[in-house]
């Protein structure tokens, strides 16, 4: 198990003792004692390492094979002995305008937190270092440690939700600027970047969208392991969050309304080259009939014997399509 552990301490009245030696020894003193309790970090630990937490603890085998496998969606359950939730925390990666979520477990019950973290981008550590500063907080034992990482989470997608509404409006006045005669490809380019952008804000509301109905519960209900005094906490971090997805509704609906911007304005654009080269047709036109009519090997043809009939016939073509010019010019066709 040690190659896996991140972190392991006891905490009495909210100060660090140490690390235990014995992990049911430390967990018959934490429960001993009432105003102690342990705290173990994990990182993707497998069946096999993660096996002696699940003995010493008793956390149920459903919780514990979510935990090991990842892939959940966020989450409150209920067990006998522990409380398990899954948080799904979110890295923005300012380089390539990327959204990536990882995941992140905690087990809390009698007298002890378990947390088991896969991928990257959660909080533990910070988590673990601020509220070692602040005993005050730490005192009240694992539903602080709950309350404390659930508002880190929380705080982190209200971070990220910024930097998406700042790509959005840079990527919405790429789409309105003022059209510059680019070719498709560069439309394409620019459909391509709003489809990505709306696949980022898709992955980051799978991870803040289900969260509301677990901080729901742990704000309103009566969840084991939970004070009633620290409901309050959690519905802060509810409001919180209300506002993280109400901001990623605005973003999905505003970048369905760019798309459809763009979509009309190629379809604008279109139609407009089409009445370009329409025009340049009907130009061509007239003089190609009037070339292919004297092109005919017919022998009695009218002014085949006129001296004039040549420049006659150019002059016609000429000011046809002249005349063609003007008025596709007038009616902006040109």
């Amino acid at each position: 198990m040690r190659p896996v552990i991140v972190d392991c301490a006891m905490y009495r009245a909210g100060r660090r003792t140490g690390v235990p030696d014995d992990l049911s020894d430390a967990l018959a003193v934490c429960r001993g004692r009432g105003d102690t309790f342990l705290w173990i970090g994990t990182h993707e630990p497998t069946e096999d390492e993660f096996a002696l937490v699940t003995s010493e603890f008793g956390l149920h085998r459903l919780a514990v094979e979510d935990a090991l496998r990842a892939h959940q969606r966020p989450k409150l359950e209920v067990y006998d002995g522990s409380l398990f939730v899954v948080l799904k925390p979110v890295v923005y990666e300012p380089e390539g305008d990327t959204v990536t979520s990882g995941e992140l477990m905690l087990f809390i019950g009698d007298s002890f937190v378990v947390t088991v973290r896969h991928g990257e981008g959660a909080p533990l550590a910070a988590v673990r270092r601020r509220l070692e500063a602040d005993p005050g907080v730490l005192r009240h034992g694992p539903a602080a440690v709950l309350y404390a990482v659930c508002d880190a989470v929380v705080d982190h997608y209200i971070e990220v939700a910024g930097e998406l509404q700042e790509d959005l409006e840079e990527l919405e006045e790429s789409v309105f600027a003022p059209a510059d005669g680019g070719s498709g490809r560069a439309a394409r380019r620019t459909a391509a970047r709003i489809y990505g952008f709306k696949r980022q804000v898709l992955e980051f509301r799978r991870a803040a969208g289900p969260l509301a109905e677990p901080m729901a519960r742990l704000a309103g209900a009566a969840v084991p392991f939970v004070p009633e005094r620290a409901r309050l906490f959690f519905r802060d971090v509810g409001d919180h969050l209300t506002r993280v997805n109400e901001q990623v509704d605005g973003l999905d609906r505003l970048l369905s309304d760019i798309l459809a911007a763009h979509l009309a304005q190629q379809g604008v654009q279109q139609n407009d080259d089409m009445r370009k080269i329409s025009a340049w047709a009907a130009m061509a036109a007239v003089p190609t009939m009037v070339a292919g009519i004297y092109g005919m090997n017919f022998r009695y043809m009218p002014e085949l014997d006129w001296v004039g009939g040549y420049p006659a016939v150019l002059v016609l073509m000429v000011g046809v399509v002249y005349g063609l010019h003007r008025l596709f010019k007038r009616r902006g066709w040109l």
